[in-house]
């Protein structure tokens, strides 16, 4: 397993190794010291979750305030997304950058997004699977987002799924609603920088 840092700080490319032969194929997704070694800490596993998305389904971009936030282990399992990470956290020399990463059944590719990040991905398959390994459980009074449509981000979302066909970003309505970044830091939602990085510190001592 090769995990790798991104270039927005905090988030993690996870390639594992596969086994394939005449019955499927095998592989480790998650390897907790493989993890803790790469990232600084352990991954206390709070919640699980699995959806199920039809083409062209975008959802994020989220985040739970810090702190405890909620760091986030994901990968697609069944069809294939564009995960992307933003960096939404004030103060950060990223700020207001994001990047995108395929995440499919093929390459079996995982991500790794830490506290105070957005993330959210967009369905390039019909019924794709995500699931997603959660550092805490959700909390409802504590999560956010930005709308993943925010010019002044400009996420290049794709334009086709993966059999050409074209696709445009189908959203809920809670995340139509959500607030661009600078609104969004303009109502104090946004963790900054400093906070974010003081919580991840206090993970590695525990």
């Amino acid at each position: 397993m090769q995990i790798t840092p991104l270039s927005i700080e905090g988030a993690w490319r996870v390639e594992p190794r596969l086994f394939p032969d005449e019955r499927g194929t095998f592989l480790e997704w998650f390897k907790a010291d493989a993890f803790e070694q790469a990232v600084g800490h352990r991954l206390d596993l709070a919640q699980s979750n699995i959806s199920t998305s039809a083409a062209g389904t975008v959802r994020g971009i989220h985040f739970a305030e810090l702190a405890p936030s909620q760091a986030k282990y994901v990968t697609c399992v069944s069809g294939a997304v564009v995960d992307v990470v933003v960096d939404i956290r004030v103060g950060s020399p990223t700020f207001g950058r994001y990047e995108l990463v395929p995440l499919d059944d093929v390459s079996r590719h995982g991500l790794y997004v830490s506290e105070g990040l957005g993330h959210g991905y967009m369905a390039l398959t019909e019924g794709a699977v995500f699931v997603y390994l959660c550092s805490a459980p959700y909390a409802p009074g504590r999560e956010h987002g930005v709308t993943p449509l925010d010019p002044a981000i400009g996420i290049a979302w794709p334009t086709a799924d993966t059999a050409g066909n074209p696709v445009t970003p189908l959203l809920s309505a809670k995340d139509l609603a959500a607030p661009t970044l600078a609104q969004a830091a303009d109502q104090g939602l946004l963790p900054t920088y400093d906070a974010a990085l003081s919580f991840r510190r206090s993970l590695a001592r525990s």
